[in-house]
């Protein structure tokens, strides 16, 4: 038992382990774990009481009946029930007042009538990529229970219905700008773990928001195919028309857009296309080839650039022919950033605006090393996505771009 003159350590401000450990043994049925009077909405109510109590006890310097409160200008002066809403329902909580009537609690704020503590905590733990093992161990430490991998599990599925919604949203008629790019995981199918693709695309809309436009998770094995599946999902949504995307070198890729969106210029990738030509040319000549590169894609104008890409061909092509000829057979996606001024070009030559996400969804999915379901995996990527997104901003200087835009896509551009 902690004296009054002592700080109660975090067990104590929470509702008596042993008996919510007790109920958890004995719970059924989803009603009895999330159900309006279920052990969870209770949790929520002692826990809040709880802490509500600890933060007075802060606020006031003294422990309830401790002497040393005589006298000293303020004083508890009973409590006010206010309902909270949680996921499982509303409960009531007592909030304790003080007699001067400026105690402010900071876990439930004035006006504040909805918490979701613990399940956010789980939630947000599994959105970092947490293991559900870590998760358990967590939250013995911080609330003294031992919550099983099927309660963690039945928590984050709450939000399969967000998945869904988000997956299916309808989108803008517009995207001046798409970035398409994939990722890979392991994904659990027929006993075994396969090597699976996530489709990512993501968009620039006309306000210069940047937007996830969708995770798409493959069979196993597809490649550019698939990428007519995604894209025709997207006009599914309410996509009418993309000016520019930029893609990686994937072949097959501009056929698939152009299936369904035939006035899209597509930009292939140029740090993709250096990286594949550089891997024909040996560590020896390696520098002195990436140079002349520089010479194409730095180019003020396609006649410099397509000038460069020949003193190339002549300098190079007899060594190593692969790596030019790679540059020359796919000139026409390659020189599509020529057609643009500056501002424009430093958004489509390269992926690295959607590879930047897709570095942030590895650093959550480094701690899984396969996924039992496609559908756990969706969950992840979704959750993951939330956390990525809400820093985004818009695009810097996106009016200057967009009066660009304008003028290069009129008759398409919206007035």
């Amino acid at each position: 038992m902690t004296s009054k003159s002592e700080k109660p350590s975090i067990q104590e401000l929470l509702p008596d382990a042993e008996r919510v450990q007790q109920e958890l043994s004995t719970a059924t049925s989803m009603d009895d774990f999330f159900g309006k009077e279920g052990i969870f909405a209770r949790l929520f109510a002692d826990t809040l009481e709880q802490m509500l109590e600890a933060e007075m006890t802060a606020h006031l310097g003294y422990e309830k009946h401790e002497a040393k409160g005589r006298n000293s200008g303020n004083s508890r002066n009973g409590k006010t029930s206010k309902k909270v809403r949680t996921s499982a329902g509303d409960v009531r909580v007592e909030v304790p007042r003080d007699r001067n009537g400026d105690f402010r609690a900071q876990v439930l704020p004035v006006g504040q009538a909805q918490t979701n503590e613990l399940e956010n905590k789980i939630i947000a733990l599994y959105a970092k990529g947490t293991s559900t093992r870590d998760i358990q161990h967590m939250l013995s430490e911080l609330y003294g229970v031992s919550v099983s991998a099927t309660t963690i599990s039945t928590i984050t599925d709450k939000v399969w219905s967000l998945v869904e919604q988000w997956q299916n949203r309808p989108l803008s008629a517009i995207y001046p700008i798409v970035y398409l790019d994939a990722i890979h995981l392991k994904v659990r199918r027929n006993g075994k773990v396969e090597n699976t693709a996530v489709y990512v695309v993501l968009g620039v809309d006309l306000e210069g928001q940047r937007d996830v436009l969708g995770h798409w998770i493959g069979t196993g094995g597809e490649g550019a195919q698939f990428w007519l599946t995604v894209v025709t999902d997207l006009q599914n949504r309410g996509v009418e028309d993309i000016f520019i995307a930029s893609v990686d070198g994937l072949q097959g890729f501009s056929d698939a857009i152009h299936s369904v969106f035939p006035q899209t210029a597509v930009q292939r990738c140029i740090v993709h296309q250096i990286r594949n030509s550089l891997k024909y040319v040996p560590w020896k000549d390696r520098k002195a080839f990436a140079n002349d590169l520089k010479s194409i894609y730095r180019a003020p104008t396609r006649e410099a650039a397509e000038t460069a890409l020949l003193e190339l061909s002549d300098q190079w092509s007899q060594t190593y022919a692969i790596a030019v000829r790679s540059w020359e057979n796919n000139w026409e996606e390659l020189a599509t950033m020529f057609d643009y001024g500056a501002n424009i070009r430093r958004l489509i030559y390269t992926t690295n605006t959607i590879e930047g996400y897709n570095r942030q969804l590895r650093k959550v999915l480094k701690n899984k090393s396969s996924f039992s379901t496609p559908e756990a995996a969706r969950k992840l990527l979704f959750l993951a996505n939330r956390d990525i997104t809400a820093k985004w901003k818009p695009m810097q200087n996106w009016a200057l771009i967009l009066n660009q835009l304008a003028i290069h896509f009129e008759g398409r551009f919206p007035i």
